[in-house]
């Protein structure tokens, strides 16, 4: 019997295990719409199609499984790609079903027209119209294959005419899920063995390409005295029981992390595709090992580049090198761990009480969380506060838009991660500039019910520029923002609401909040005054700081001068 394309897509998806589609109904996609309605799939309303993406990236990237947006021609399909973008930046199995105007009016500037396929290929593994029925699930098939192996996004264009087309469906395609093993070869490993027995002090610099190889990567620290620093978004995968961990590098890292890659004889780069150029060590031996080839090499020369995965590599090097006596090394970096975990505690600690520290609300989170909790923060200081003082433990979750770097994504994604996990506790860490850019999917968490917890930095400015103006040497402009009471926004919405602004009232209230049931939203007021302090302080950053301060004077700003030293330097 023959079937609708509308009625192949949607088994398509079923069958590749996707299990919710995030949209926004209308015109092109009625039809398939319809057919959704008749499946076992759950259609999510957004609020707008941005939401949709970025939720459909934060359950996909949670679960590594595949998860669907869907949206009409034009302006609806449009609406998505800035989640698109950081969905497939993110590795996220994502498939976006991008509606397009009749064919019978495709080519004549048709109100909406747009050519979808010239805008998602550059951002996707897979891109393809579906050009006629007998088509539509090979491509649905291999557009889910795409998005699963590849790890990113995958986009199926469909005419709107075309869902109402039939065919017999009698090919049935498969999603083949290969999980195959790669290593460099006999003489390639060989060659590295001899760097690593001719190197004096090694540190290991694992990224998330080496999430399944902390067992190799801990078996190999221990036998060659070696320090591991991890990339930001690794935290969660590597740092769990490592008592080779030493932090993380780059501007968001720490002392530790930076000078255990500075001071080695040889850093071997394990699935880290890090883009900072200047946080990799200068003038030493670097050898990389990444999956991708063409990864090799893009982000500081180095001596040798191999291809394979983490885990086979690392567990085929660790019999092949010799082991090392000399702990030193090692113990200096751990030192200087311990010391710079210690200083994360001491930045939390409140002296004043009409002040809140934005660590100190990272503190009590850190403490009050479940062991299990899924963390997802909005970019700039909010995921600085997750990075550095939220610990990972082998069962919590972590994401944050590291990559793409976008702002809003916060609370979006964890619509995603609690849809997908909703016995388990979700927290987004939103700013206050993040959350109120797509503050309309607030009502989301209402009409599909989804009890997520929001905590809000709230600190009436764009945190993250600011300091970054100021660290430049710049006075700081246009960064201020004219905010509600977001506890009373969030009870206009329907969400339960608390609202804190002395550091006293704080533990009570997050008490309440993490227990409410349903949708719950906890506004801190926090230091607008708070700089993220580097791992290492350059004398250029006092100088442009301090060049900040003279201007801010001579622009009558001297208030805001006083309020950076009392809360960063005067403590």
């Amino acid at each position: 019997m023959a079937k609708t394309v509308a009625d192949i897509v949607v088994d398509s998806l079923q069958k590749a295990g996707a299990k919710r589609i995030y949209g926004i109904p209308g015109d092109t996609i009625n039809h398939f719409t319809d057919a959704v309605s008749k499946s076992d799939l759950r259609w999510i309303t957004v609020r707008h199609e941005e939401v949709g993406a970025f939720a459909a990236g934060g359950e996909a990237y949670m679960t590594g499984e595949l998860a669907v947006c869907a949206g009409t021609c034009g302006p609806g399909s449009l609406h998505f790609v800035n989640g698109i973008y950081e969905s497939h930046r993110n590795g996220a199995p994502v498939l976006l079903i991008a509606s397009d105007v009749a064919r019978t009016e495709s080519g004549f500037n048709f109100p909406q027209e747009v050519d979808q396929k010239k805008i998602y290929e550059q951002h996707s593994h897979f891109c393809e119209y579906i050009s006629h029925p007998s088509q539509a699930r090979r491509i649905m098939t291999k557009a889910a294959q795409a998005a699963l192996t590849k790890r990113g996004v995958a986009v199926v264009i469909v005419n709107g005419d075309m869902f109402t087309e039939k065919d017999e469906d009698a090919m049935d395609w498969e999603v083949y899920r290969p999980q195959p093993v790669c290593r460099p070869n006999d003489m390639e490993m060989a060659e590295l063995a001899a760097l690593v027995d001719g190197a004096g002090k090694v540190s290991v610099y694992a990224g998330i390409g080496a999430r399944d190889a902390r067992d190799e990567i801990m078996a190999f620290c221990q036998k060659v005295k070696a320090p591991m620093v991890h990339t930001t978004r690794a935290k969660e995968f590597l740092e769990p029981d490592n008592p080779y961990n030493v932090g993380v590098n780059g501007i968001l890292g720490n002392r530790a992390g930076v000078e255990a890659l500075e001071s080695a004889d040889l850093v071997i780069s394990l699935g880290c595709d890090f883009a900072y150029t200047q946080f990799y060590p200068e003038a030493k031996k670097i050898v990389q090992i990444d999956i991708d080839p063409t990864h090799l090499g893009r982000r500081s020369a180095i001596q040798m580049g191999l291809v394979g995965d983490a885990k086979t590599t690392f567990a085929a090097l660790t019999p092949m090198v010799a082991a090392k006596s000399d702990g030193a090394h090692l113990e200096e970096h751990q030192k200087q761990w311990k010391e710079d975990q210690k200083g994360y505690l001491e930045e939390g600690k409140e002296s004043d009480p009409s002040l809140i520290h934005p660590q100190f609300v990272a503190n009590m989170l850190d403490k009050k969380a479940d062991d299990d909790a899924i963390f997802v923060s909005d970019v700039g200081t909010a995921m600085v506060w997750m990075l550095r003082h939220l610990k990972a433990n082998g069962k919590r979750r972590f994401l944050n838009s590291l990559l793409h770097g976008t702002m809003a994504s916060g609370m979006p994604q964890a619509i995603g991660a609690k849809l997908a996990y909703p016995d388990r506790q979700v927290i987004a860490m939103c700013g206050d500039g993040g959350l109120t850019m797509l503050m309309g999917d607030l009502l989301t968490l209402v009409q599909e019910k989804v009890p997520l917890k929001l905590v809000v930095f709230h600190n009436n400015t764009l945190g993250f520029v600011e300091m970054e103006q100021r660290v430049e040497g710049l006075v700081d402009h246009f960064t201020g923002l004219v905010n509600p009471d977001f506890a009373k926004l969030a009870e206009a919405c329907g969400i339960q609401g608390w609202h804190v602004e002395e550091s006293g009232d704080l533990e009570t209230a997050m008490d309440a909040w993490l227990a409410a049931d349903g949708p719950a939203l906890l506004d801190v007021h926090v230091n607008q005054m708070e700089l993220v302090m580097p791992p290492k302080i350059e004398v250029s950053q006092v100088a442009a700081t301090a060049m900040f301060g003279v201007k801010a004077v001579l622009d009558g700003k001297s208030r805001e001068v006083v309020e950076l030293l009392r809360n960063n330097f005067l403590r």
